[in-house]
Order: C-alpha cells, then structure tokens, then sequence
C-alpha cells in the first residue's frame, strides 16, 4: 500500500469545548480581583472607613463592582490598611477559584506606585516572561490596572503609595499548575489580559504552551521536548535525562502551536513523546488534535497495520477498531506492536518535520498507556 502524504491541518477550537445547553458564567482573573483589593485598601486608607465594595475598570474600558470580603485598618507603627476581594472564576475549572485576593498598601515617602508581591505570589526566577527576576509574578496588565485604580483615589505624582498583593494559600494551589518550571516559585501568577476569565477557554492553554516554549529559549535551550500529558511526560524524562526541566511542554492538543513558536524561537530540535490516539491524529496531518475537531483515522492506522505485516484479518479489525487504543491493542495482541508502532511513529516524523520546515530535527516516540514504557519510535530510540 503506498503512502500518501496527508494534507496539514490545524483546526480552531471553538470557545468552549462542549456545547452546553445554557450559558456559561464568566468569572473574573486574579489580577481583576488584586486590583479590586487594591482600590478597596487606598479607599480605607483615605477615608478611615472600610468600603463594603469598589468598582474598578477593565482593561477594555467596561467598570465593574465587587463586594470586598474583609477590609482592616491598622494605625501603629505606620497607617496600613488590607483588603481581600474573593476570587470567583465563574464556571471555568480554575485552581484559584474562591483565592483570597489580598492587598496591603501603605504611605511611601516618594511619589508614586511601589508594587510588591506577598505571601502566595511567585516569584520570577527565570527569563522569558517578559517580567524582572527577582520580582513578584504580577503581569503587566494586572501591574496597569492597580496602577490606575490606585489613581483614581489619589495623584501620584504627588502621593507615594505602596501597595502589596498576596495570595493566602497561594503556594500549595501553585502546584496544580506549570509556575515552578517557568521558573516561578512560592506561589501563584497575579494574571489577566482582559480581566475576565472565559469559562474552559483553551486560549489559556495555548498560550501557555508557546510560553514555555519562549521561557526555554531564553534559557538558551535548542530541543524542546513535547509530551501530551503527565504520563508521557514522565516517560520522556527518562528518555532524555541529560536535558534540563524546561525543555518538556506539555502541550495537550496543541502541537502545532508549540512546533510553530520553537520554529519562531529558533530551536534546532522537536522531540515529541505520546501515546497511540494522539499521535494517529498527527499522523493524518492534524496539529490541533481536541476529540471536538479531529478523530482517529482507522484507515491511516489499516494501513500502517498492512505495512507492518499485519494479515488481512488484522487489518480488518483495525479498521473495525473503537480507538487508537484499541488498534495499539490489536496490534500488541498479534506480536506487531513495535513494527506497526515504528511506522506510525515515523508518519508523525515526517508531519512534523513537513509542518517544521528544514530548521528543525524531529524525533517521535510512542509509551504505552500506563507511561512506564517505550513501546516504537521513529528511530533515535531503537528496540
């Protein structure tokens, strides 16, 4: 059976993954609600009195009003106040959802704004995230927003004040999420670009995979190592001991964007490491592989089967299979897993590599389903 090159598609995911028969509630970013607590802290400080909510503006110029939880005034040593605005992230699946967003601002005797992170706010260790290392993990948006919430109570070219943000909490809920190997330690990111949180978005996700990818290469890095999830992963890290932390993405469905930022970035290398589905989609030319916009190509995986080896009962149950696990099973079960694995392994190789251009070395290997082990590759790891 010849081999035909598939025609290279990366399909947009719409805004949410399922069609839902209501409406999805928006929530609000951190950096929304940090600024919130901010305003809310001057206001006390000014005033001497604890506001019961504030309204602040949005990048896109919209204002908005949100309840502060808690507001304290201190006199001694120095008059202080603190304020906490609840994170509410609306219906999206947000490890910051119900955060204590908290900021403590005081008098400074220069003028303007001084912006600190406290407890629970990262903080930068490494380049690429377009933020100084050594300071807090408050992007530039969130930065903005403070900053001119803050001008609204007071004129600081004339008025110092100092307002720092913290997150209680904030570095167990960092855990859950990629901040330690972007080079962000103690705790979260105050973030946002629009201020609102759009409900199982995935933009979230491919930004942060073209991030890592930037973060890499700042780190002067070359081979960016894609893995589709925990569990591949794992597995390519015990492949490629020799390299550093930073150089394994994981890039969920997002394929095409991270071997488009690493062609960008100048890499010279792209090792991807996944299991059977995702790489069946890859090798039908599919770079963008959400189950919403693509699905496995049985006959892409008969074919691969024929080519193996496989006779014509097995490539008829193939073709008949449920999943891309299930052929892989098939395969297992008929002693081809390694001869068909390659060949699918290579048909990724050779996307990649058209999807790439010549800057970039690829190298693809498939693990089986638990993560533990190598299973085909397209040839730098060899049975």
């Amino acid at each position: 059976m010849t081999y035909a090159e598939p025609p290279l598609r990366e399909p947009d995911l719409p805004r949410t993954a399922k069609v839902r028969p209501v409406a999805l509630r928006t929530g609000w970013t951190t950096g929304t609600c940090a600024t919130a607590a901010a305003k809310a802290a001057v206001t006390a400080l000014l005033t001497g009195v604890p506001p019961g909510e504030v309204e602040i503006g949005l990048p896109a110029g919209r204002r908005v009003t949100f309840p502060v939880a808690r507001c304290d005034l201190t006199a001694r040593p120095e008059p202080t106040a603190e304020a906490v605005v609840v994170k509410d992230a609306g219906d999206d699946p947000d490890v910051t959802h119900g955060a204590h967003l908290t900021a403590t601002v005081g008098w400074r005797p220069r003028p303007g704004l001084e912006l600190a992170g406290g407890v629970g706010v990262g903080t930068v260790t490494r380049p690429g995230l377009g933020l100084a290392v050594g300071g807090p993990a408050i992007n530039d948006t969130p930065r903005r927003m403070i900053g001119q919430a803050v001008a609204e109570l007071v004129d600081l070219t004339e008025v110092g004040v100092r307002v720092v943000i913290s997150v209680p909490g904030g570095e167990v809920m960092a855990r859950k999420t990629t901040n330690r190997r972007l080079g962000i330690v103690g705790g979260i990111s105050i973030l946002g670009t629009t201020g609102i949180v759009r409900p199982f978005s995935t933009a979230s996700w491919r930004a942060s995979v073209v991030q890592a990818v930037h973060v890499m290469a700042a780190q002067g890095q070359r081979t960016v190592v894609l893995c589709t999830g925990g569990r591949t992963e794992r597995a390519a890290r015990a492949l490629l001991p020799e390299l550093p932390e930073v150089c394994f993405v994981e890039v969920g469905d997002f394929t095409g964007a991270a071997v488009t930022a690493a062609v960008g970035d100048a890499m010279t290398g792209v090792v991807f490491v996944g299991m059977a589905g995702k790489l069946a989609k890859l090798a039908a030319g599919v770079l963008m592989t959400h189950y919403t916009r693509s699905k496995v190509d049985l006959s892409l995986l008969g074919a691969v089967t024929a080519e193996a080896g496989g006779d014509a009962d097995l490539v008829a149950a193939v073709l008949a299979a449920n999943t891309g696990r299930h052929a892989y099973e098939l395969w297992e079960a008929a002693g081809l897993l390694r001869p068909a694995g390659d060949l699918l392994c290579d048909r990724v190789r050779q996307v990649l590599r058209r999807f790439a251009g010549p800057a970039l070395t690829v190298d693809v290997a498939m693990v089986d389903f638990t993560g533990d082990h190598l299973v085909a590759s397209s040839g730098r790891w060899p049975a």
